[in-house]
């Protein structure tokens, strides 16, 4: 199975999945994240992606319960204090090479853990400035380990980590690794400048472009090109724009799976950004026994504003080429019933089959159940074959 993701959208789904016996679960993500401490550890090391998500998704099979997989959560998401310097980094991963700070963990998993903190803080020594190390994720710092380590190549750093945390999902960056930035344009023309932008609050205009840029917007060159009128600036941006191409692992995994799932989540940042990927519609559309099927957001983000479930399911469509749905690029559209779009319920919708039940999780209100939602996906899977002979 292939499931699009994002950090935390899809975890519950990728976590039952992970315990139906003979899955082969594929995680497909982006890695344009830059809020925050992210930002601050791309503009350190210039050519890296973000790597938050795939690191929140190393969490996916970590049980708080089992001491030694507590240990390993307690790594990923250790953030250092305010005020940490490089000596306080340094005295953290001497303690934990010494097996003096996080608890239980294995020494087959320790030792590559420290490596990777270790080539990090050479980096860090020939380079003193640029960083600030206040609410770094240590498990950030290791995926940063981990690239310098390998040359600068970020999907052998994904794919690294995934060894040493022991990840039972096939982790995957949907591109070839190249680094560009993310960012969106809204209906009445204003500028939203990064990722974080395009997560933060929004105001009732919807989001109508997304371009992935070969280089930041920096606060000088925001607001010459804030000036510009509105399609002058879409030119401007298209000609920015970076390029690309698609992993060679996730065209595999596409190409492949039974189900391919178009995941929930932040759709601007963490879903849509992926369909831009050249290459990666024609993979989706290479398979045609796969059901592929979109989930519906439980509860909305805040990009989505001016937006429901039958525009997403259009800009997904439009972002993979396939406006029409002519190569059948999404089968099925799952929704949570109180989420549903009038006239749609039960019913079909450009070709799409759109399925509804009682998918939210009773403890968590506005998140998927995963036994729930996985049961009507391996349901609608399980009809594929009918489907497509049909």
């Amino acid at each position: 199975m292939a499931l699009f993701s994002g950090g935390r959208g899809g975890a519950s789904i990728a976590r039952r999945l992970l315990r139906i016996p003979g899955v082969e679960l594929s995680l497909l993500i982006n890695g344009y994240d830059n809020g925050h401490s992210t930002g601050a550890l791309r503009r350190y090391l210039p050519g890296m992606l973000g790597p938050s998500d795939f690191r929140k998704n190393l969490l996916l099979h970590l049980d708080g319960g089992d001491p030694r997989q507590a240990a390993l959560r307690s790594v990923l998401e250790h953030r250092l204090p305010a005020g940490s310097t490089r000596d306080d980094l340094a005295g953290l991963v001497d303690r934990l090479a010494r097996g003096r700070t996080f608890g239980m963990l294995p020494p087959e998993v320790r030792t590559p853990i420290v490596r990777d903190l270790t080539v990090f803080l050479r980096h860090l020594d020939g380079r003193p400035h640029g960083l600030s190390l206040s609410d770094c994720a240590l498990g950030n710092l290791v995926f940063a380990g981990a690239y310098l380590r390998l040359g600068g190549d970020f999907n052998a750093a994904v794919g690294s980590c995934a060894r040493t945390f022991g990840s039972p999902a096939r982790l995957v960056n949907v591109t070839g690794g190249e680094n560009a930035f993310l960012v969106a344009l809204k209906e009445d023309g204003r500028l939203l400048a990064d990722e974080a932008d395009i997560v933060a609050p929004q105001d009732a205009a919807a989001i109508t472009d997304l371009f992935l840029l070969r280089e930041p917007v920096v606060p000088e060159s925001r607001t010459a090109l804030q000036a510009q009128p509105a399609e002058r600036l879409r030119r401007t941006l298209d000609q920015a724009r970076a390029g690309i191409s698609l992993n060679p692992e996730a065209r595999d995994a596409l190409r492949h799976a039974d189900l391919i799932v178009y995941g929930p989540g932040t759709p601007h940042s963490s879903l849509l950004p992926s369909y831009l990927t050249p290459g990666l519609a024609d993979a989706i559309a290479a398979n045609r026994a796969a059901a592929k099927v979109f989930v519906v957001n439980i509860r909305d983000d805040h990009d989505v504003r001016g937006l429901g479930a039958s525009d997403l399911v259009d800009r997904t469509l439009a972002y993979l080429g396939d406006p029409f749905n002519e190569r059948r690029t999404v089968t099925h559209v799952l929704c949570h019933r109180t989420a549903a779009p009038a006239g749609v319920t039960g019913g079909g919708r450009a070709g799409v089959r759109w399925i509804t039940g009682d998918l939210e999780d009773p403890g968590r209100p506005g998140a998927h159940c995963g036994r729930r939602t996985v049961s009507a996906l391996t349901g609608i899977a399980a009809e594929a074959p009918l489907v497509g002979a049909g």
